[in-house]
């Protein structure tokens, strides 16, 4: 025992062993939260089964510097720039879609509010709300297939552009009346803008989440796909079962009902603010 004793004291020191902070323990706390939301997004998209390919690799250069394979060890080395630049280019468009979901989280914004007119213009109405509410039940009764966007802050006019031009109020006549069967605007999406309809037929980005169920087909993962690039909501009815989904924060929401359908348009309504205030935080005031 004492030779074991001896033998660590040879190679560890307590002396050596840096001593740590409030400041270390805080790093390591944030690095470990970082990493932890980083896996955890990653394992939501393509990117994961390319990770576990990556890690194989890594293994395999690991075994070859254990066994001293000089050969694959200079490939390693002279290889290393083109291999990053070649995983920027492969992982380009989960990079892409980081920096714009942290672009949009305005943090600062969310904690800080200063509100001096005591006056918050609304985005639409409750009258627009029930319209849509309606329409999709009303088209689920009759399994009628929809897809609506409801715009918050992010611009949708790569995807309004794709599209055909309305420029129409709200209406769950009109809705139901563009998406019925072997009409000419029925195919693709239809985007509302605050209290307008402002283009239909509109193609939308089609989510990669392998979480998604294999059972649901391009509507709704056209629903998913514009929810994970924009900060939209999309209604998204069923042809095949009739029932209403939402689409939000590149999460679905299944065979909601005509409350929660109302709740989950309401989160992006920005309601008007009467009395005036300097807030902290937004969510105190609900």
């Amino acid at each position: 025992m004492e030779q074991l004793f001896s033998l660590v004291e040879k190679y560890i020191s307590l002396d050596s062993i840096p001593k740590m902070g409030i400041t270390d323990y805080i790093e390591i706390l944030i690095i470990t939260f970082v990493v932890y939301k980083l896996m955890a997004w990653i394992k939501d998209t393509r990117a994961w089964s390319l990770l576990k390919g990556i890690v194989v690799i890594v293994l395999f250069i690991m075994a070859a510097y254990v066994l001293q394979m000089t050969t694959i060890l200079w490939l390693v080395r002279n290889m290393l720039n083109v291999a990053i630049m070649a995983l920027v280019v492969i992982f380009q468009p989960e990079l892409r879609k980081a920096l714009d979901i942290l672009g949009r989280k305005s943090i600062l914004a969310s904690a800080i509010t200063f509100n001096p007119t005591g006056t918050v213009k609304e985005r639409f109405s409750d009258k627009t709300i029930n319209e849509i509410v309606k329409a999709s039940f009303e088209m689920g009764k009759v399994r009628t297939g929809a897809l609506i966007v409801v715009a918050h802050n992010d611009s949708l006019s790569e995807y309004i552009r794709t599209g055909i031009e309305i420029d129409s109020t709200v209406t769950n006549q009109l809705l139901i009346n563009i998406f019925e069967h072997n009409t000419p605007l029925h195919d693709g999406a239809v985007i509302i803008d605050g209290d307008r309809i402002v283009s239909a037929t509109c193609y939308l980005p089609l989510s990669d989440n392998m979480a998604l169920s294999k059972e649901l087909g391009t509507r709704h993962r056209a629903g998913v796909g514009i929810s994970e690039t924009t900060d939209s909501i999309t209604v998204i009815v069923s042809e095949e079962t009739g029932r209403v989904s939402v689409a939000a924060d590149g999460q679905l929401f299944r065979n909601v009902d005509a409350d929660q359908l109302r709740e989950k348009l309401a989160s992006i309504q920005d309601k008007t603010v009467d009395e005036k205030r300097f807030r902290l935080w937004k969510g105190r005031s609900k």
